[in-house]
């Protein structure tokens, strides 16, 4: 447990960090004033030095950090204008370091994914069995394939001879199976057939056999191939830059597909839907990583900073895609905006932020009970 308590800090303290380096990086490059960089979240408990017009600070809170800019959140002309403030600095500039953070949490993202699918030997996600093999064909992954019972319907040859449901279909009539398609050859014209199926798993996991009648050639169960077998060779630097694009792929669309599952399913019922969590799910993810291994941890990592990442990216107000659209805006218009309206679309959606994180996590604590 404690291990985990320190897993769970540094994972979220490093991400959050790595974040606001990225905008700390590209403001000093612009120019730009850098007045507090925070370790941790307010209140502050000491300031631990200053370099280049920074006060670097230590805060009670022991999670991420934060940069404080020069005039970012002032409302009058004149401060928001002096020489070394944020909107002082160009477009361009303006655009970099509200874009820095998210960069910092995908380059992040890339370099753990690709160093987990060379030196880790990582499996790739996968949706569909035709991707899989493909990639076993190619060598990417060695795969074996089994064909599982699914489902065993009532009142079928099967059930009544009582094969069991979730096991694995090892051979019809002594002849070994690997794909599902291949039972349905094998039955075909036969009025029976005998299973061999393999029930449990791990040590208890034992054979046995079964003699199935037949109707027009079924015996009433659904099966389906699946991965019995799934490793992966040591890969180059190229392959697995490749399988990180990849996975960066499918996590960016899963992310984005959970943002819109949770804006549907909060609409219709204000409940957050199964697969959504919050610091507590993360914890309880941190928990299971930290179990399974460290480059399981590294993996969650990766997920985690490409999920901060395109959460981040959102044109939504106070996060840096809200901020960056007020930017963008201003460039359209090539007038600045209302500074009042810019501070409280701010502040609202701060607070719309902060209660929906407080409502995910009553939902993930609730899901602990």
């Amino acid at each position: 447990m404690l291990l985990t308590a320190v897993a769970f800090v540094v994972l979220l303290t490093l991400l959050i960090l790595i974040h606001e380096f990225g905008h700390f990086m590209a403001a000093r490059k612009a120019g730009v004033t850098v007045e507090e960089f925070g370790f941790g979240l307010p209140p502050k408990a000491r300031t631990l030095f200053r370099r280049g017009g920074t006060v670097f600070t230590l805060n009670w809170i022991p999670f991420g950090g934060f940069v404080r800019l020069k005039g970012e959140n002032a409302l009058a002309e004149h401060e928001r204008n002096k020489p070394g403030s944020f909107h002082s600095a160009s477009l361009v500039a303006r655009i970099v370091i509200l874009s820095a953070g998210v960069t910092m949490n995908f380059i992040l993202a890339f370099v753990l994914l690709v160093f987990g699918f060379s030196v880790g030997r990582w499996i790739p996600t996968y949706f569909e069995m035709a991707d899989m093999q493909a990639h076993a064909d190619r060598g990417i992954i060695s795969l074996s394939t089994g064909v599982v019972i699914e489902q065993v319907l009532s009142g079928e040859p099967a059930a009544v001879a009582g094969v069991p449901e979730k096991s694995v279909l090892l051979k019809v009539n002594d002849i070994p199976i690997t794909l599902a398609e291949q039972v349905g050859q094998i039955q075909e014209g036969k009025r029976r057939v005998s299973y061999l199926v393999l029930v449990g798993e791990g040590e208890g996991a034992k054979e046995e056999k079964f003699t199935v009648s037949l109707k027009d050639g079924k015996s009433g169960v659904v099966i389906s191939t699946f991965p019995r077998k799934l490793s992966a060779p040591l890969r180059g630097v190229g392959t697995s830059a490749m399988l990180a694009l990849r996975e960066a792929k499918i996590m960016t669309v899963q992310t984005v597909l959970g943002i819109g599952t949770l804006v549907s399913s909060l609409a219709q019922s204000g409940r957050v839907p199964e697969g959504i969590t919050g610091i507590v799910g993360i914890a309880r993810l941190t928990y299971s990583s930290v179990q399974a291994g460290f480059m399981t941890y590294l993996r969650l990592v990766a997920l985690i900073s490409l999920s901060l990442a395109i959460l981040n990216f959102l044109p939504f107000p106070a996060l840096d895609g809200g901020r960056l659209l007020f930017v963008l805006v201003e460039a359209v218009t090539r007038r600045p905006l209302n500074r009042r309206f810019e501070a409280l679309s701010n502040a609202l959606g701060f607070s719309v932020l902060i209660l929906l994180i407080l409502l995910i996590t009553f939902y993930d604590i609730v899901r602990l009970f």
